[in-house]
């Protein structure tokens, strides 16, 4: 007999971020007799989420109209936009395009905004669950998901139960709702079973690199929005900036770099920190202090790139779908949008099948096909993407072709390429590496739990990945997790801290050989962004 604990839901939902909490609460305010609950492998409801974020307003004004009269902590009106092409002494000033510009929108933080949405899913009588991770799907005999199974905790490294083991319980839900943004364990699982990827492009990813900073007195400009890009990513790589002005002389700074990128010696931590080091970014940072940083990968592939969003008894929703807008530089309204049109869905019928179709057909889903060409346009270069860019804005995404994107694991081999000169310089600003960059993202992890970052080969590591690639891992981990380290023969072994871990998922991502799978430590464990 099972020792597990048996907890029945009509509707369980993985993942506490705007997509799964928007889902909740608007079912509970479309059919208060519905049971839901809500879990969220964070210790706390917003810790793990990361994002930019300048959100536009409208879906959150229709899931709850109240919620300008006591908006966030951190809820900036956008004032004005700016973007620039970054050389490597100076810049130029380009025209904002009409999709990015922000007029009526907020500069927010993303996690307090969550734990906002939890509060009023808790009113409405939504049971959520923060520190509870799923470690597995449940299916019933007819290959249809029935659940979620919750890690166990208090297990020891090697895998056995230790003193203060507890079973993980089993949540049965009649429909279950996939809600775990980027990347999710339990979601890849799934469109690897059901095949939901079979008729798309792959998916394509982005790693986002993010810091909140306290300017000195006067320095800031609240409301400003500034993107960039160019330098320090050569003009093959696809890339680029975010500065947003908070109040009180607060900025977020971020970089983000597509993990499509061929050169395995690109670190994109150092690229962010270069970055800040440029003429135009420097004097901003210059005496001001680093509060907290993080890193989060962003599906980036839109339209072509998005699975199958329904199977049988449960549905993809929010980034866990692919539903982000990245030529806009915003998801979180579509991850609101996908949660409504979800709860809808389910209330009006019920189950899971039929998603799909309505999303691709919704306003959400046409957002997304109207821009599909202009990321896959950069794969030619920044020259070539920007005029692809530019003529798929001019012609409102109605040109008759829908280009594809390509898989993110492909690198160059290190002895077919030499490396650009990206022009990098000596850095001066916090972190000085990227053990003090975990530091500021707070991130905890029992050490006596098991490893929850699996490498199938760990021997293909000191051999064919070193000769091959010089070992990419060890770079584009953003945390210092992969190190490879004498292993007392004269050799090099394969070294996994994996305490560092932030969550990001790019190990999953990048790795070329796809040889690494990052699954869920312990329920509560990770990064603790805060107002991040």
């Amino acid at each position: 007999m099972s020792d597990r604990d048996v907890m029945a839901y009509d509707v369980v939902i993985v993942g506490g971020g705007p997509a799964g909490l928007s889902c909740a609460i608007r079912l509970k305010q479309l059919k208060p007799a519905l049971t839901v609950c809500v879990i969220e492998k964070a210790s706390s409801i917003g810790g793990h989420l990361l994002s930019g974020a300048v959100i536009e307003p409208g879906p959150l004004d229709e899931l709850l109209p109240q919620w300008r009269a006591q908006p966030p902590a951190i809820c900036v009106p956008a004032v004005r936009d700016e973007l620039r092409l970054l050389t490597r002494r100076g810049h130029i000033n380009l025209p904002v395009p009409p999709q990015q510009h922000n007029a009526g929108n907020f500069i927010v933080s993303l996690g307090l905004l969550a734990q906002q949405l939890a509060q009023a899913a808790e009113e409405l009588g939504v049971d959520v669950f923060a520190g509870f991770a799923g470690a597995q799907m449940l299916y019933d005999g007819h290959n249809a998901v029935m659940g979620v199974r919750l890690g166990d905790r208090g297990l020891q490294a090697d895998g056995s139960p230790g003193p203060h083991y507890e079973p993980g319980a089993d949540l049965h839900g009649g429909v279950t709702v996939l809600a775990e943004g980027c990347r999710g364990s339990l979601s890849k699982t799934l469109i690897e079973r059901y095949a939901l990827d079979a008729h798309s492009s792959p998916q394509t990813f982005a790693l986002g690199l993010k810091e909140l900073w306290q300017l000195p007195a006067g320095r800031g400009e609240q409301g400003l929005i500034q993107h960039s890009l160019g330098w320090p990513l050569d003009n093959s790589t696809y890339g680029g900036s975010f500065i947003y002005h908070l109040n009180d002389d607060r900025v977020y700074v971020g970089f983000v770099t597509g993990l499509d990128y061929k050169d395995p010696r690109l670190s994109p931590f150092e690229a962010f920190q270069q970055f800040k080091h440029h003429p135009s970014v420097q004097p901003l940072l210059q005496g001001a202090e680093l509060v907290a940083s993080g890193a989060r990968s962003i599906a980036a592939g839109g339209w072509q790139s998005m699975p199958q969003l329904d199977m049988p008894g449960a549905l993809l929703i929010g980034d866990a779908g692919g539903t982000l807008n990245f030529p806009k530089i915003k998801g979180v309204h579509q991850a609101l949008r996908s949660g409504l049109l979800a709860a809808e869905h389910l209330a009006a019928t019920g189950q899971a099948q039929g998603f799909d179709a309505l999303w691709r057909a919704s306003v959400g889903g046409q957002e997304l096909r109207k821009v599909r060409n202009i990321k896959p346009g950069f794969r030619g270069g920044l020259w070539l993407g920007m005029a692809n860019a530019a003529l798929e804005t001019a012609t409102g995404g109605r040109t008759p072709w829908t280009l594809r994107n390509t898989a993110n694991s492909q690198m160059t081999l290190l002895d077919a390429q030499t490396p650009p000169d990206r022009g990098w310089v000596e850095r001066t600003l916090a972190p000085r590496d990227r053990l003090a960059a975990v530091f500021f993202a707070s991130t905890q992890h029992d050490e006596a739990q098991p490893v929850h970052l699996k490498v199938a080969d760990t021997h293909l590591c000191a051999t064919r990945c070193a000769s091959e690639y010089g070992n990419p891992c060890t770079r584009f981990c953003p945390a210092g997790v992969y190190e490879m380290v004498d292993d007392g023969q004269g050799s090099k072994r394969l070294q996994i801290n994996a305490a560092n871990c932030v969550h990001c998922k790019a190990c999953d991502i990048k790795d070329p050989y796809e040889q690494i799978t990052w699954t869920t430590p312990e329920g509560g464990s990770g990064p603790n962004y805060g107002a991040m």
